[in-house]
């Protein structure tokens, strides 16, 4: 398993991440009840003991740069900062590079250089003589003052002498420079007490007085360089070709070459994402940041850090050279619980790894940033995230936090004061159940509906029956006429997206957009589609076929195409074969119309409605572990090839299973229905298509009072349900305990009759 990859990490719930970060040994047990019950955060007492006048301390985020392979290693990069979109751009960047074989990364040895200024010197230049030949002298009395760092192999190196001339109103100045190795520490204290105990000695040798006697924070004795070589195949993207993508990142770095206003700002950039590992590892981030702009001052003019290029191969080649002296041992590493942690996360075992990790963060930023300035611009990949903090600004609660994203994107004023306003108007509505189904008088959102499997998974895929019934959660799009082509936008999940269609899309968001424009004949109109996702993605709850539906539905509405319900499941389905390959039909089906009903697949597919005397109580708990129901169906197949008596037994049972629970559904015999779902969920362990986590909430549900709990879906993770209908709450609290996601609802309402 790749460490540092993990797919889709951005969709889960802080609770969710830290699970996967334990299953996968990224941190600790102690690690994992630290940062998941908050006490990580530096306490007064502690931050009393490390600044003056302390009144309380100051928190940031710290999240998690993915991705990154570095000199054949994979990292997962802590990273503290506030600035939205930075962690998402560098992991985003650092996917791109790891396809490309990752990062090269060097660096020097960790030199810091301590001054020793010297004044009143008749004669500088024997000053100088006499300071270099005794050398030795001075560099033995600088290292019998820390022998234990002498003997990890660091210690005080070398030394040089500058003069000066007429620098002072006291006449020349001598300067002389220890060349200290400092190993794993900052070393900071360390170079000041060498100086200091050197200072004497010094004026001894030159007959001059000793002034100033401290470290210099331009470290450019302890250089970093990382450098990556990207196939303009890899750079193709948001309709421009590699070789576009490629030449419009030279030029933005030849315009930071010669122009320090644009150079700093470029460099900013990079210093984005070095300093926010400097922060999550205790460095000190203001001397990284004056050793880089002094660095990058070092000619005739401020320049930029980074070189961009185009090799004989015609690839693009991104390189980075600056001064960083960093440190993995001492005070801050031990007083804040919080920077033990990102050490342990980061894995890295010296100071020197550590540099070569921040270089390849800082060229990562780079690559993103000159990236999106040379495709569509900066602004538009920063809406949703900006839209989020501002939202959180307003003070929006987890409950109404998404929604008001999305109304302040759809608004165009992304302001506090705005957000402020929406949130206000949430919360004065009346509280009433969450059910998103939209009035086509009321609004222009179109819906496409999620659903659950009470039995009947992957037999139904082999004309076995399937039971399945609507939720209150659904996926609503609305189309909107645009200037400039096809835009796709999801506040929810980030995506921003101008499609160019005759670019070959590699994800099946955009390949099912892509044949639904084509099967419409909408492919050369100019239109903007904005998708609201109620629905948890990948967590077999149908959100593929979902989305589908509610972008044909909105395209209809857009454009007036008339269709029947009859037209929209046949498209939806089209879009499900290249999302899973060989799908039964069933999410499509559920999606369009909305019905409980007894399914089996067809040219053209049974579908039977089922009436429910009321409504019946369930709990839905989320696995946080995407469910790939096209990789799980393969499973089951590549099963059933090798052994289809055994398996089709499998299917008729499960069959059997779901005929008699239309039976019970109708009479409303949940104690028997509850029994035949954990018969169900038997047969479907035997397919090995549950897992952990699955059976960990089924364990939790049965535990805690429920009549019945299954998987529902592909499973492989995802989602299960839970047969409550007396203790609905209890079950879903329990779930919550555990660290899962739970949700109360209710199956078998009319909510979903007439959709359209």
């Amino acid at each position: 398993m790749d460490r540092s990859r993990i797919p889709k990490f951005y969709q889960y719930s802080v609770e969710e991440r830290l699970r996967i970060l334990l299953e996968r040994d990224i941190i600790t047990k102690e690690d994992y009840q630290m940062l998941v019950n908050g006490r990580q955060i530096l306490t007064n007492e502690a931050a009393d003991k490390m600044v003056e006048n302390v009144i309380g301390v100051f928190s940031l985020p710290m999240g998690l740069g993915l991705n990154f392979l570095i000199n054949g290693k994979d990292y997962v990069v802590p990273m503290v900062v506030e600035e939205p979109s930075i962690i998402a751009a560098v992991s985003s960047a650092a996917k791109i590079v790891r396809a490309a074989g990752g990062f090269k990364s060097e660096s020097t040895e960790p030199i810091l250089i301590g001054q020793i200024q010297v004044v009143d010197i008749e004669h500088p230049s024997k000053a100088q003589h006499a300071i270099l030949q005794n050398k030795e002298e001075i560099l033995n009395l600088a290292n019998s003052l820390h022998p234990n760092m002498v003997a990890r192999g660091g210690g005080a190196k070398d030394l040089e002498v500058v003069i000066h001339p007429n620098a002072s109103h006291r006449g020349d100045m001598v300067v002389v420079h220890l060349l200290v190795d400092t190993r794993d520490a900052m070393g900071a204290n360390l170079v000041n007490s060498m100086c200091e105990g050197v200072a004497s000695l010094i004026e001894k040798i030159t007959n001059g007085k000793v002034f100033l006697r401290i470290l210099s924070n331009l470290s450019d004795r302890s250089m970093v360089r990382t450098e990556a070589v990207i196939p303009v195949k890899l750079l193709e993207g948001k309709g421009y070709s590699g070789e576009e993508v490629r030449d419009g990142i030279i030029l933005a770095n030849e315009f930071a070459v010669v122009d320090p206003y644009r150079a700093t700002t470029h460099n900013k950039g990079i210093m984005n994402g070095i300093d926010a590992v400097a922060i999550a590892t205790g460095n000190d981030w203001r001397a990284i940041e004056a050793a880089a702009h002094a660095y990058a001052a070092r000619g005739n003019a401020y320049t930029a850090l980074t070189r961009w290029y185009k090799n004989d191969q015609g690839d693009l080649v991104g390189y980075l050279e600056l001064p960083l002296k960093v440190g993995t041992v001492g005070g801050p590493l031990q007083s804040n619980p919080v920077v033990r942690i990102a050490h342990r996360i980061l894995g890295i075992q010296s100071a020197r790894e550590l540099m070569e990790v921040m270089g390849a963060v800082g060229l990562a930023q780079n690559f993103a940033a000159l990236r999106a300035l040379s495709t569509e611009g900066i602004q538009r990949g920063h809406m949703s995230l900006h839209a989020r903090t501002v939202a959180m600004a307003a003070g929006a609660t987890p409950d109404i936090f998404d929604e008001v994203v999305e109304q302040l994107i759809e608004s165009g004023e992304i302001k506090v004061w705005k957000a402020e306003e929406i949130v206000k108007k949430i919360r004065s509505r009346k509280e009433k159940p969450r059910v998103l189904v939209t009035e086509k008088a009321e609004s222009p959102l179109s819906s496409g509906f999620g659903k659950v499997i009470l039995l009947g998974e992957h037999a139904v895929v082999y004309g076995s029956h399937a039971l399945a019934a609507p939720i209150p959660l659904a996926i609503q799009a609305k189309v909107e006429d645009s200037d400039d082509g096809i835009h796709l936008i999801i506040p929810r999940w980030g995506v921003e997206e101008k499609l160019h269609m005759n670019v070959e899309h590699k994800y099946s968001i955009y390949q099912s957009l892509d044949l639904i424009l084509n099967e419409l004949g909408l492919r050369d109109k100019n239109v903007r589609i904005e998708v609201f996702p109620h629905i948890p993605r990948a967590m077999g709850l149908g959100g593929s076929a979902a989305l589908a539906v509610a972008i044909i539905r909105a395209l209809d509405q857009h454009f007036g195409l008339n269709l029947s319900n009859e037209e929209i499941n046949r498209l939806a389905y089209e879009s499900e074969k290249l999302v899973h390959g060989t799908p039964s039909g069933i999410d499509n089906t559920m999606a369009t119309y909305g019905k409980f009903i007894l399914f089996q697949k067809g040219d053209p597919p049974k579908m039977e409605e089922i009436r429910v005397p009321k409504p019946i109580p369930i709990v839905i708990g989320l696995s946080g572990v995407e469910s790939l129901t096209a990789k799980m169906v393969a499973k089951v197949r590549e099963a059933w090839e090798k052994n289809q008596s055994l398996y089709n037994r499998i299917f008729q049972e499960i069959n059997e299973l779901v005929l008699q629970a239309v039976e019970a559904v109708q009479q409303y015999d949940l104690e028997r229905l509850g029994e035949l779902m954990n018969i169900n969920q038997g047969l479907l362990n035997a397919l090995q298509v549950s897992s952990w986590e699955l059976e960990e909430l089924i364990e939790i549900a049965r535990n805690n009072g429920a009549l019945g709990a299954k998987l529902t879906g592909g499973g492989g993770g995802g989602a299960m349900i839970a047969l409550c209908p007396d203790n609905a709450d209890d079950v879903a609290a329990a779930m919550q305990r555990a660290g899962y996601k739970a949700m109360v609802t209710q199956i078998g309402t009319k909510e979903g009759e007439d959709n359209k």
